[in-house]
């Protein structure tokens, strides 16, 4: 893997401020009950979770946009919510992280996705999710798209995909087309439903349940490993492809044959939720701020290692990238 100095990593993210990508896909909100575990209850073999406090925060697709906000670029959030109490609290904390919404569109008769976590003693316990996975119309789509279209500076799209409906075979094709008429690169953060729909990306970036699901075989060998990111490279064209795989780092996949390995760096986890999205938006940003691909891939990892870190859905920060750098 490439060598990165701390005076690059520092360049990169200097170059970062002031992009503007674009972000697409499913849209939720996170809801979190936080308290501490005494007893058991005697009801049931469970926990009994005295709730300490209760918290709010952008999901998903958001959440990338929010770790981007947070490295100094100024994305565009484009996705669906519903008409509900949910949806109307979600703009509402976007707005207040200076969120651009206007591509948000507000469905009626669609419920807002919630996510809720029940951590007990800084310990993930338990979720339940509130969800509608109907695909959004071909109108909705076009409607994401004009929106796109009216930007005057587009340095990214990022397909943010959870198979929740708003990543639709039109919408893929739609935004590709406008992609390619403006010269702007694409990453892509797919599920099982559109997994290879995506074509001539930047960057496609599945994980190891991803890639297992779509190609039908298990990932569990170096050698299955290598087959797998070959295989997704050659059959999307893409410009590369970045396998991740949790522990054990990423596997990186590149156009002209060349593959590179980046070591995990997280050494202590505490909650992996949201280290994906954290991974997505760090390599995007690093991208289009124009590093190379090795340099963007080993500081998406360091940024992800530094969410599993942290108990909840956090928010990656440069002086945080910085110094993992410097201790990397």
């Amino acid at each position: 893997m490439t060598t990165l100095s701390h005076e690059r990593a520092s360049q990169i993210i200097h170059d970062i401020k002031g992009l503007r990508i674009a972000v697409v896909g499913d849209v939720m909100l996170d809801r979190y009950f936080i308290g501490s575990v005494t007893r058991i209850s005697p009801e049931a073999p469970v926990p009994v979770i005295d709730i300490e406090s209760e918290t709010f925060h952008l999901g998903g697709a958001a959440n990338v946009a929010h770790n981007l906000f947070s490295l100094g670029v100024q994305p565009l959030l484009c996705g669906v919510i519903g008409d509900d109490n949910s949806g109307r609290m979600f703009l509402d904390i976007a707005h207040e992280s200076g969120m651009n919404t206007s591509a948000l569109i507000s469905v009626p008769d669609r419920a807002t996705t919630v996510k809720t976590r029940i951590i007990g003693n800084n310990q993930h316990v338990a979720r339940l999710d509130r969800e509608q996975r109907t695909p959004i119309s071909d109108e909705q789509a076009s409607h994401i798209v004009d929106e796109l279209a009216k930007q005057e500076q587009l340095d990214g799209i990022i397909f943010e995909d959870y198979n929740k409906g708003v990543i639709t075979p039109t919408l893929i094709r739609l935004l590709s087309e406008l992609a390619v008429q403006r010269g702007v690169r694409v990453f892509v953060d797919p599920k099982f439903d559109n997994f290879f729909a995506f074509r001539k990306s930047t960057v496609f970036k599945p994980n190891r349940k991803e890639a297992q699901e779509a190609l039908g075989y298990e990932l569990k060998s170096d050698e299955s490993v290598r087959k797998a990111g070959s295989e997704i490279l050659e059959r999307l064209e893409a410009q590369n492809v970045l396998l991740t795989l949790g522990a054990h780092g990423m596997m990186l996949f590149e156009a002209n044959g060349e593959v590179s390995h980046v070591p995990t760096f997280a050494r202590h986890v505490a909650d992996v939720s949201g280290a994906g999205d954290t991974a997505i938006a760090t390599l995007s940003a690093c991208v289009a701020a124009g590093a190379d691909i090795r340099e963007a891939a080993m500081l998406a990892n360091l940024a992800a290692g530094i969410v599993c870190g942290e108990p909840g859905v956090v928010s990656i920060q440069p002086q945080q990238l910085l110094d993992a750098r410097m201790d990397a």
